[in-house]
């Protein structure tokens, strides 16, 4: 039977071995934070933070309701911003800032120029696990000032001589039933162990049709950011592993992704004013609809017995492709007004890197957990206009050499944790001439280089047998969208060495938490602070229609709590509540005062949820959340407002004599309501409702 909950909330740092993982039917094993993402083997992670573990059997809970990991994520998480429901995840953060996305470890962020397409590089078939740091911080290097995201792929069997198959096959489509609101899944995985060697290999394919609100309209396609509504898309994965010795292993992992939109429909514009939303007809855009394209390769090397310690190694190549949805530009070419140019741009990131580090459990004999590290990146980017053969963003090199040092002191019951992380980064620009209709600046490149040495520190307490405190400061480190300031040049004269937009974004985060979980009740609380002195917004400018990158000091506030109660039926129920406050100085006179705007903050959330086994071949979960109202205030006035709204989703799982049947209604009530981002960021031609009330069958089966 799967294991249903809503959360796994463990304190980092060596407050334990592992970290609690509860189940409503069964107790099942439990469940450690991967050394690929807390870069200590023994401890949780390397921070006392906020962490959750979303594992394999609550995520297929997730997908029985949804394929969209950023849904899944705003399901379980609620200081994750409510998902957008597209190809994009623009406007898609992590208390308040962008968190970085990696597969096993390797980056999918494209921090240079940000595509906003990091949730969907990988199909949900391959995903063994997510594993979630709250908070900024630099345990994985540049882009995680919201928090790490990392996504473990699936794992061979562990015993000699075993083989297994993994098959599922899946539908969905709106309530009321919609003809061309059908999409389809199907994916196969073999994993098996022979001796040494192990593998794990497959493939997935599928498709989406359209969304309907909660009316029956359809929801409107993004034609030019990209949906998931009216697309299809297929994964290729395979990960071979060679024991080459009791504590020595090789494992090689290569995924190839393509999410493709059908380009069916267009867009009609809503109404803002009278509360309409814009809706979706048959049509054709011009040019190519948008897509995604990733490819990745990874070589892991661990040696768990090297000089009394463990080694980690991996060097990886990441290529993503990222095309967007043709617009119209007015005399693009400075040349004819009124004339109208059709073009599209594509987003292309080149990653090659490598994570070197080695732990030792009790260093000089020492109650010292130890890691030493190095860190390797070069981030190649630009974003082309198809059309045109013109770059919009010239391609721009991030390249850096970070060493690291992790420390864990274990007195008792409690923990000192600390570290530091020294990043040497440096920008390589050529020279490049802006598009014509920023009037073809000629703009000097140059190789800006950034130095930083990004400290933490924390101390847990582990008070009795269930109850538990920590703190932690931590900062993460992260560039602006380099991409955004570098296009937007429209005036003479300027050098990519005098750009202050190019510095860098660091981000203080303190936390304070408290854990409990005596096997009955469960309780996680934790408060936070996260100030940048030199933050990266995006505004939006109404006379280029485009989001800018503003550098202004930011404050953000937030609250993270938690509870579970096991009943002795077998029931389960939890509440989460996620707060956040957000505010920048506009006027940048030394004083925040005004509200970061929805398209960098998430509103206030609250979960809850009920699990029960009514047989053993029978469970079901019913779960709620509400994002509440928010209003947002510049100089104390208020300028914009959201009206909240309440989802309620059913999941259902019925054991077949030839494997399982998952059962899913989302948005159960029908409720009618318009995105957090359609309401914080309004226009009328992205004025869109949330999904209507979905049904999803899938069938699957291990043998």
């Amino acid at each position: 039977m799967p294991r249903l909950a809503l959360l796994t909330v463990a304190v980092l740092g060596a407050l334990s071995p592992t970290a609690r993982a509860d189940d409503d039917l069964a107790v099942l094993d439990e469940v450690t934070v991967s050394a690929s993402t807390s870069r200590m083997p023994w401890s949780e992670a390397a921070l006392p933070n906020t962490i959750t573990v979303i594992d394999r059997a609550q995520l297929e809970q997730q997908l029985a309701l949804t394929n969209d990991l950023s849904q899944v994520l705003a399901n379980l998480i609620p200081a994750f911003a409510p998902s957008r429901q597209k190809m994009t995840s623009f406007g898609e953060s992590l208390r308040g800032r962008q968190p970085l996305y990696m597969v096993d470890g390797v980056p999918q962020s494209t921090p240079l120029r940000d595509g906003s397409r990091d949730a969907h590089t990988i199909d949900p078939a391959m995903i063994e696990r997510i594993e979630v740091i709250h908070g900024a911080n630099a345990l994985q290097g540049l882009g995680a000032s919201g928090g790490i995201i990392n996504i473990i792929t699936k794992r061979a069997p562990r015993e000699d001589g075993a083989t297994w198959n993994d098959v599922s096959l899946g539908a969905s489509t709106a309530l009321p039933t919609e003809s061309d609101a059908v999409g389809t899944r199907a994916s196969w995985l073999l994993g098996t162990r022979r001796g040494a060697v192990d593998f794990v290999g497959g493939a997935s394919h599928g498709t989406e049709g359209l969304h309907y609100d909660g009316d029956g309209r359809a929801l409107a396609v993004n034609g030019v950011q990209g949906d998931l509504m009216d697309s299809s898309s297929l994964n290729l994965f395979a990960k071979l592993g060679w024991a080459l010795a009791d504590d020595r292993r090789l494992q090689l992992t290569a995924s190839h992704y393509e999410l493709e939109g059908d380009g069916r429909y267009v867009s009609v514009d809503g109404d803002i004013a009278t509360g309409r939303p814009a809706t979706s007809v048959r049509g054709e855009r011009p040019l190519e609809p948008p897509g995604n394209r990733s490819d990745q390769v990874a070589l892991d090397y661990t040696d768990r017995d090297l000089a009394g310690g463990y080694l980690q190694a991996q060097v990886y190549w990441f290529d993503f492709a990222a095309r967007y949805g043709s617009s119209p530009w007015v005399d693009f070419f400075r040349n004819d007004p009124g004339s109208i140019w059709q073009d599209q741009s594509r987003n292309l990131s080149e990653k090659l890197g490598g994570k070197f580090s080695w732990s030792h459990p009790e260093l000089l004999g020492l109650p010292l957990q130890a890691t030493f590290g190095l860190d390797l990146a070069k981030d190649t980017t630009e974003q082309e206009l198809i059309e045109a053969g013109l770059a919009w963003v010239p391609e721009t090199t991030y390249s850096s050499v970070s060493p690291f040092a992790q420390l864990v002191w274990t007195l008792g019951d409690v923990s000192l944790v600390g570290g530091l992380r020294h990043e040497r980064g440096e920008l390589e620009v050529d020279d490049y001439t802006t598009l014509p209709i920023y009037g073809a600046q000629r703009v000097t490149g140059g190789n800006p280089k950034t130095t930083e040495t990004l400290g933490n520190a924390g101390i847990t307490w582990q008070a009795t047998h269930a109850l538990a405190f920590y703190g932690s400061y931590a900062e993460g480190y992260t560039v602006a969208d380099i991409g955004r300031v570098l296009r937007a040049i429209n005036v003479p004269g300027q050098a990519v060495d005098r750009l202050v937009d190019l510095s860098p974004v660091v981000a203080d985060n303190r936390e304070i938490g408290v854990d409990y979980d005596d096997g009955r009740w469960t309780a996680h609380l934790a408060a936070y602070w996260s100030d940048s002195d030199l933050g990266s917004l995006l505004v939006y400018d109404p006379v280029s229609d485009n989001y800018n990158v503003r550098r202004q000091t930011t404050e953000i506030r937030g609250i993270e709590g938690n509870v579970a109660l096991r009943l002795d039926s077998g029931d389960r129920l939890g509440l989460a509540y996620a707060r956040t406050e957000g505010r920048y100085d506009r006027d940048q006179d030394g004083r925040v005062d005004t509200d970061l705007e929805g398209i960098n903050i998430s509103p206030d959330r609250a979960t809850v949820f009920w699990e029960r086994a009514w047989t053993d071949r029978v469970a079901t979960r019913l779960q709620a959340s509400h994002a509440f109202d928010r209003d947002f205030d510049r100089f104390g006035a208020q300028v914009a407002s959201f009206d909240g709204y309440t989802t309620l989703d059913l999941q259902a799982r019925f054991g077949l004599p030839v494997g399982s049947l998952s059962v899913g209604v989302e948005n159960l009530l029908g409720e009618q309501y318009i995105s957090y981002f359609s309401q914080t960021t309004p226009s009328n031609d992205d004025y869109v409702a949330g999904r209507g009330r979905v049904l999803s069958l899938a069938w699957s089966h291990r043998f």
